[in-house]
Order: C-alpha cells, then structure tokens, then sequence
C-alpha cells in the first residue's frame, strides 16, 4: 500500500537516509524549524540508503559528485539561510 512517509534532514553537506526502494520525493518544507522531506512509499518494499547533499546559497557545490537530482529548497532563520537539496545518484 502506497503511503506518505516524513524523513527529516540535517543541514549538513551530505547524509543518507534510508527509505523503501522507489520511495517518490513529493517535496522538501520546513516544519518546527526542521527541513523534512515528504515521499510516497510502498511500505512494505525494501529499505535502500539514498543519498542526499545539502548546499547553502554562496557555497561551493562539490565536483567530485557528477550526478545529482535537484529536489527543492527551504529556509531556515526567518529566511536569512537558504538551502537547496539535491539527491545524489
């Protein structure tokens, strides 16, 4: 059965998070001042690693990493940090 999942975000260069194979990012918000990430799951699938990179406006994107999705973007800070999301493939 398809469902709505959460998963939070830390606002760091890089991190995995594990969720089921073939999970659909919806989309990246804030929420009590912590970014998250909404996707469709099928619940029951096996779980995966996925890869996320955090970058802040002004920052350096790493070259080392070729391939990367752009997810989305949020603020933090009543908006004086802006961060973008892009998933590592």
């Amino acid at each position: 059965m398809n469902t709505i999942w959460k998963f939070e975000l830390l606002t760091v260069g890089s991190q995995k998070i594990e969720m089921p194979s073939r999970s659909e990012i919806l989309c990246i918000q804030v929420q009590h001042g912590k970014p998250c990430i909404w996707a469709k799951v099928l619940s029951n699938a096996p779980k995966v690693e996925r890869y996320f990179e955090i970058v802040g406006t002004g920052h350096a994107i790493s070259i080392s990493i070729k391939r990367r999705k752009y997810l989305g973007t949020y603020q933090l800070a009543e908006g004086n940090l802006v961060f973008h999301v892009f998933e590592v493939l």
